[in-house]
């Protein structure tokens, strides 16, 4: 079984202040046990729901709802790309074309040297900057173009290699 550790618990005990049953900081605990893993591990998310006296169906509802947690390891950099209707329209196919082709890699795969993994992502908000991606879950890249897709890539290789 896998322990959440006092840095952690901490954080969660934040979120779980906020609201009127542990049951509202579900969303950020999961957040935080995918921060400390890079990914979802079945075990951490099985902690979570004890940790929040939660049913492990409830934990697992909103984990299988939200694509924003990860279920499997991946690379050390994620770079989802939107393929909302305002992206696509804006050419979210080619940015994804463009990607799979530069790394050599389909959505949802991770490049050999376990760098970055490519993600399909639904509507992440930011139709203005149409077609967008968010990197590593904190930034968002958008008006993107083979140009800026190019220098994107290779920032996040040389940023992995650090």
């Amino acid at each position: 079984m896998m322990e959440i550790l006092p840095e952690d618990k901490r954080k969660i005990d934040h979120w779980v202040a906020k609201f009127p049953t542990p049951k509202g900081a579900v969303l950020m605990a999961l957040r935080i046990m995918q921060d400390r893993h890079n990914w979802l591990p079945r075990e951490a998310i099985d902690a979570v729901s004890d940790y929040l006296k939660i049913s492990k169906t409830e934990v697992y509802e909103v984990v299988s709802f939200y694509s924003m947690y990860r279920l499997k390891p991946g690379g050390r950099n994620y770079l989802k790309v939107c393929t909302s209707l305002s992206c696509c329209l804006m050419g979210a196919d080619e940015v994804i074309q463009h990607v799979e082709n530069s790394l050599s890699i389909k959505k949802g795969e991770t490049t050999d040297d376990q760098m970055i993994t490519l993600m399909e992502t639904e509507c992440l908000g930011a139709c203005q900057m149409a077609p967008v991606a968010l990197v590593n879950d904190t930034e968002y890249i958008g008006s993107l173009t083979r140009e800026s897709l190019d220098q994107l890539l290779d920032q996040l290789k040389e940023k992995s290699s650090e």
